[in-house]
């Protein structure tokens, strides 16, 4: 029981204090195991300054021991990841310890002040009544001693106390608890020590050979110690290669999109391996699972191209089933080739809105990168291996918590089980195999893979809040306060009070933050939380909907040469943003766009209409997305006919609608309460045509679109007409409310939108 309960719940051993006499200066030492206390100590009462080093002690049994935020450098790589939290424990305290934890919210008695009094008080008149002074020492210790064994025996009680209520609660009590009293926030770039290995006082190299011979069939040796066996070479028939130009074109565009982000590949040396294949003009010798890389790196490729004639999305397929082909499912040794694989795998498949097959493959990569030990510092490596031992898991941990954000899943990378350093933020030129080289006249282009770190640690803890019916006001600002830190680690250009060019090709790391946001105040939509609480959510989604918003306007703008570190754009910001694009950016600016129109800023959300409309059709889930908001506004646009604009908040149906995706939660959703279920739904399985009440059509449910619904919404210039409509009826109606709102919109858009909005009007749309 004790090995699985979180840290902050463990107790250190404790000894007795068993020595004949004691004094107050080391009451609190004496026979207690020392621990560290945790930084920032706002999670724990204030103990006295004086108190000697001991392990701390929590007063309240729900609460847990949280890490603040730290403000460390965050372009410092030779850090890596670990807790800064000490188990809080129970010791044996001095009375002056024990009076400062007077603020005990659990119900354990704490020695107060008028008692301490009382006992001065008995001192002196023993004092008085004796006048041998041995003899008042002698009792004076006796009474120290009677006390200790007082707290002592409190102690014991405490921890009875706390060990019961770890056995009645279900981990998801425990998870609620910590959800609803206490944040615990990782360091903004964690810090971890290598553990310990045990001494060896005798020489075991027979040992390890027996073992390694004997031991085969049974077990393996840890992946440190452990000799790879021969990977197999081709036993059928050798793919084609793509033809060459092909090829090195979506190379190039996986380099500036998947690569910029997360650069699971030693660049230059990929890039050698590939022009040797090349050369030879075939895959013979090389290994099959480095032509299953490549054919995963090309459909990456292919995914991110809006140039029509690589035919996509067919050869995406083509691409991502040669790869797939060509991994032996009977082989029992994987290489780092297989994580990159089936991480890139797991990438391709979610582009595609193929989700549930996207997640699985996840967990294959998750899987294999902790059969070969990529989630410790082992070793020694050599450099370029090392570095990418680095990098794989930090891409597979930020995919494992991005997605799990995305979809409402559950993690499957635990934290405390994460122990390597972070990976170093230079480019893959300068990690060379002497060592890692950065000149120092050469400036380093930010590294978008450390910022979206930066973001995704707090991912875990947000996850744990979202399990509570509604997250409290402070708890809120915590987070908030913590993505605020967090844009410590982007670079200026990210910053939401900038108003300079941003590259469409910088975004992902930034809107992973802007999404987190987003997610997280959404929660509070829900009937469980009161009026005054969902009022503020739909303020706090609003607030992170405009600086999304914001940003997009600003990767609209006309770049300069020394604004951005990347190839200079050729087709406009259209394709850039097009071709950049993940399905995550899309979801999250469609999210945004339902709560710039709930709220009526329909300028910000013409931005979000202008970005989705250049991404078009080349991610299967922004046309689902634009399926999605033509219903939401035509359902708008119906109540503002009806005169309800400024109630919308007290209409469920339109804050069901306003929370998109919410509803797809299993824990958190609440319109399907009452709907048939199981057995029942499997048996009447039927799916609406067109709005409600219009009939009900038997058949299986499907979860993508079909081509006609790809094509029946009106497109993305239908939206954007009817929010032209809106906004020049709204500036009819409040122009001076309009004004306002103008100063704090996009104005590149703005000029746009009411030359467009002119000839348009409300009644129009109806």
């Amino acid at each position: 029981m004790a090995a699985n309960l979180p840290q902050s719940f463990q107790q250190p051993s404790r000894q007795m204090p068993t020595g004949p006499s004691y004094d107050s200066s080391s009451v609190s030492s004496s026979g207690s195991t020392p621990g560290v206390a945790p930084p920032g100590g706002n999670s724990f009462n204030p103990l006295p300054s004086n108190r000697p080093p001991g392990p701390p002690i929590t007063s309240n049994p729900h609460q847990l021991s949280m890490p603040s935020v730290s403000n460390s450098n965050p372009n410092s790589y030779a850090r890596s990841y670990g807790s800064a939290s000490a188990s809080p424990g129970i010791a044996p305290l001095a009375l002056q310890d024990v009076m400062t934890s007077n603020g005990t919210t659990g119900g354990a008695p704490a020695i107060s002040t008028a008692h301490l009094s009382g006992l001065q008080a008995q001192k002196r008149a023993y004092r008085q009544r004796r006048k041998d002074p041995s003899c008042d020492a002698c009792r004076e210790r006796k009474v120290k001693v009677q006390d200790l064994e007082k707290q002592l025996a409190h102690a014991r009680q405490q921890i009875n106390h706390y060990r019961s209520i770890l056995k009645d609660e279900s981990p998801m009590e425990v998870g609620y608890q910590a959800a609803t009293h206490q944040l615990e926030v990782p360091e903004v770039m964690p810090r971890s020590a290598r553990k310990e290995r045990p001494p060896i006082t005798q020489d075991l190299i027979r040992v390890r050979t027996s073992l390694r011979n004997y031991g085969r069939g049974i077990m393996k040796p840890p992946p440190p110690y452990r000799q790879l066996g021969p990977q197999p070479l081709f036993s059928s028939a050798l793919p084609d290669l793509p033809q060459k130009h092909v090829a090195d074109h979506l190379l190039s565009r996986f380099y500036s999109s998947i690569h910029s982000v997360i650069p699971v590949l030693h660049w230059p040396t990929f890039h050698i391996e590939y022009e040797e294949v090349y050369s030879t003009g075939s895959f013979r010798g090389v290994l099959p699972i480095w032509t299953s890389l490549l054919f995963a790196v090309l459909a990456c490729g292919a995914l991110h191209t809006v140039d029509s004639s690589f035919g996509r999305p067919h050869d995406v397929k083509t691409y991502i089933d040669l790869s797939q082909s060509l991994i032996d499912l009977w082989i029992d040794e994987f290489t780092i080739d297989h994580a990159r694989t089936a991480l890139l795998t797991s990438i391709v498949l979610t582009e595609m809105n193929l989700k549930s097959t996207g997640w699985a493959w996840l967990g294959s990569s998750i899987r294999i990168s902790q059969e070969i030990g990529l989630q410790r510092e082992t070793g020694p490596w050599p450099v370029i291996e090392a570095e990418m031992r680095r990098r794989v898991w930090w891409g597979i941990y930020v995919w494992d918590r991005l997605l799990s954000l995305e979809l409402g899943r559950p993690l499957s990378i635990n934290d405390r089980e994460c122990e390597v350093g972070l990976p170093c933020p230079v480019e893959d030129c300068y990690i060379q195999r002497q060592g890692i080289v950065i000149p120092q006249d050469v400036p380093q282009p930010p590294t978008p893979l450390l910022s979206t770190i930066t973001v995704v640690r707090l991912i875990s803890q947000l996850i744990d809040s979202l399990k509570a019916p509604s997250i409290p006001t402070h708890i809120l600002q915590r987070f908030d306060t913590h993505f605020e830190t967090c844009m410590d680690a982007f670079p200026s250009s990210c910053r939401l009070d900038s108003s300079a060019y941003l590259d469409p090709r910088d975004l992902a790391p930034i809107m992973c933050l802007q999404n987190a946001r987003l997610i997280l105040h959404r929660h509070n939509l829900s009937p469980a939380s009161n009026p005054e609480m969902r009022a503020g959510a739909i303020s706090s989604c609003f607030k992170a909907a405009k600086d999304t918003a914001n940003l997009l306007s600003r990767t609209m703008h006309s770049p300069s040469t020394s604004t951005t570190h990347h190839e200079p754009l050729v087709d406009g910001w259209q394709s850039t943003i097009a071709a950049s694009a993940s399905a995550m950016l899309c979801t999250h600016i469609w999210r945004c766009t339902l709560f710039l129109c709930f709220r009526g800023d329909y300028a910000a959300a013409l931005v979000c209409i202008r970005a989705s409309a250049a991404i078009g059709s080349l991610r299967p889930v922004n046309t689902a997305c634009g399926r999605n908001l033509a219903f939401f506004i035509k359902c708008l646009v119906e109540r503002l006919e009806r005169g309800e604009g400024g109630s919308l908040e007290k209409l469920e149906e339109m804050m069901v609608y306003v929370s998109g995706d919410l509803q797809g939660s299993t824990e958190n959703s609440w319109v399907w309460q009452g709907s048939e279920t199981g057995m029942t739904l499997s048996r009447n399985s039927t799916f609406p045509v067109g709005d409600a009440g219009e009939g009900m059509a038997p058949g299986p449910v499907a979860t993508v679109l079909s081509p006609e619904e790809e094509k029946d919404w009106g497109g993305w210039e239908g939206i954007e007409w009817i929010l032209q409509a809106l906004l020049k009826d709204q500036r009819q109606q409040h122009p001076q409310q309009a004004a306002a709102a103008s100063q704090h919109s996009p104005s590149t858009l703005i000029s746009q939108a009411q030359a467009s909005s002119d000839r348009i009007s409300i009644a129009n749309i109806i």
